[in-house]
């Protein structure tokens, strides 16, 4: 049986705001999210954008134009609200490298762009009493999302990699929840934020759940402190490299199968030794 057509959804730009300097949030009006059930806060759409010189005319079916497959870029969402067909969607940029920086530093209202989703799989549950959330700027948006949703009554702490001191943004503040800055510094991706993770006493007493996302190395470093040196369940950990340094995401896609691979070999060896 041949694999369900995914849909392609439309959306169309209604204001962008810079909220960093290297991070632009684009609104978006999208009636196609309207009666959809996106429980999740780490929800994610993929963003397709034509190819350059194409002659594809927006909104478009990418499978009517099968010799230009479209770019395809995945990003999380910010916000999303399911009444209104809306969605806000925070962009890192580069200056003028990439393909989705570019697309949003240039973006005005009434530009139309299409996307699969949205996907997505975690939200802070109140079954858990103590929540750890980590990530770089690709997965800020997902933490955000998951602090306006945080469980009444529970704790935790959120941990933000951003390039420097400036590069801070405005934060949903939530009671019992404390919120750490780790600046890189020139430092490479993920390294100081996997070492402020390492430093976290978690209550003794309950349950923790951990939301940890963004470059894989960081990934693959604090993989291996939660199930090899902690030996936490992974039933309570959502981790995964959103992206590798290095890498566009074509060349990360097409390679992660066989990194998480590598990292689950040396996970089942390492606890096979101990």
């Amino acid at each position: 049986m041949p694999p369900s057509k995914r849909v392609v959804r439309h959306a169309t730009v209604t204001a962008t705001r810079t909220i960093s300097p290297s991070l632009i949030r684009v609104s978006l009006d999208s009636p196609d999210l309207v009666g959809l059930d996106l429980p999740f806060t780490d929800h994610y759409v993929k963003l397709l954008f034509p190819p350059a010189g194409s002659d594809y005319a927006l909104p478009f079916d990418p499978d009517e134009h099968p010799d230009e497959r479209p770019t395809t870029r995945t990003y999380s969402l910010r916000r999303r609200d399911t009444v209104n067909g809306t969605m806000d969607i925070d962009f890192v940029t580069h200056g003028d490298t990439g393909v989705a920086g570019p697309w949003a530093e240039q973006a005005k209202p009434g530009d139309r762009i299409n996307y699969f989703g949205p996907g997505g799989a975690w939200t802070p549950t109140g079954d858990y009493d103590y929540f750890v959330l980590a990530g770089d700027e690709a997965a800020a948006p997902a933490i955000c999302a998951a602090l306006e949703e945080f469980p009444a009554g529970k704790a935790g702490v959120a941990f933000l990699e951003v390039a420097d001191e400036q590069s801070v943004f405005e934060l949903p503040a939530v009671a019992g929840v404390e919120i750490v800055w780790v600046y890189r510094d020139g430092a490479p991706y993920g390294q100081k934020l996997a070492e402020e993770v390492r430093t976290v006493a978690t209550p003794t007493n309950g349950k923790t759940s951990w939301f940890v996302h963004g470059v894989a190395e960081m990934v693959k470093d604090l993989r291996r402190y939660l199930f090899v040196e902690r030996g936490f369940d992974k039933a309570d950990v959502s981790i995964s490299g959103y992206w590798r340094a290095g890498m566009n995401e074509d060349g990360w896609q097409s390679s992660k199968h066989e990194f998480v691979a590598g990292m689950e070999a040396e996970e089942t060896a390492a606890m096979s030794r101990s």
